[in-house]
């Protein structure tokens, strides 16, 4: 069953979520950050959560409007959905005792080589509606097929160049085996793919594999930490593809060099492959 470009325009409702100290504290946890600003909740003005905790608010939509009636594809079709891009823009930071809503829609189906591409776009907000967090999050369904002609009802961002970075640094990750595990119940985001080797396998892959949202966030505190002397409200925008897989056990490496206003990114895994490509961190 092929994926309808009349899904454009698609919408969950609205999930909402009471943000609590714990969850917080939990996401900085699974990442290793435990900076002052997110771990000491006795701190004066209490903590902030990581930015990158946005993916979890993120989750829900994003998990179940793919099964909503007019997207298509059938269960099967929907296991060979891969993200390949995650592009995010931080208005506000998260605290705990915020009430935050969250909507996702689908903006772009059209069919390419590898399959059909679909983005979505994911708006976390306030209690009174202000932005707090707006993500494009692209996804490839490999050889599944589109009904219909292509479909574009909001533009996604530009994907940011620019001119390379005059010089790199490195900053070397290890990735715990059970890494996986940890993060998908510290974030809440749950694929079998991540955890259950039987279930890897049998989807044609390796092994396990980090989920790509953790190895997003992974590189985005190096270059916060690296770039921005570790205040998350200097992050404005966040973008990476995701091209390479990473098996939990290893390590990874996050390149990352100056430019103006923000840095180039890009996330090495331990056997030389780019597991995230062409990221750009803005900063305000």
């Amino acid at each position: 069953m092929p994926i309808n470009t009349t899904a454009v325009g698609l919408e969950t409702d609205v999930y909402s979520f009471s943000i609590t100290a714990r969850q917080c504290l939990a996401f900085a946890a699974v990442l290793g950050e435990t900076a002052d600003v997110y771990f000491d909740d006795a701190r004066p003005g209490g903590i902030v959560a990581v930015p990158a905790m946005a993916v979890a608010l993120e989750w829900p939509p994003s998990r179940d409007i793919r099964v909503m009636p007019g997207f298509g594809a059938t269960h099967a079709e929907r296991l060979q959905g891969v993200h390949a891009a995650q592009d995010t823009y931080f208005h506000q930071l998260i605290r705990p005792g915020e009430q935050l809503n969250t909507r996702g829609r689908v903006i772009s189906v059209e069919r390419t080589r590898p399959g059909t591409r679909v983005i979505f776009r994911f708006d976390i907000t306030g209690s009174a509606g202000e932005a707090v967090v707006t993500s494009y999050s692209t996804v490839i369904y490999r050889d599944v097929e589109t009904k219909g002609d292509k479909v574009i009802g909001e533009a996604a961002p530009a994907w940011l160049g620019g001119d390379a970075p005059a010089a790199w640094a490195e900053t070397i990750v290890p990735v715990a085996r059970e890494l996986p595990h940890v993060y998908s119940e510290c974030a809440d985001i749950w694929n079998p793919i991540h955890t259950e080797r039987e279930v890897a396998l049998a989807a044609g892959l390796p092994d396990i594999i980090l989920h790509g949202t953790c190895t997003w966030a992974l590189a985005a505190k190096a270059v916060v930490e690296a770039h921005a002397d570790g205040d998350p409200s200097s992050l404005a925008r966040f973008s990476g593809r995701f091209t390479g897989m990473v098996i939990p056990g290893g390590i990874i490496t996050v390149r990352h060099g100056a430019v103006k206003n923000g840095a180039h990114v890009e996330v090495i895994t331990d056997d030389g492959a780019v597991a995230i490509s062409e990221g750009r961190a803005v900063f305000r």
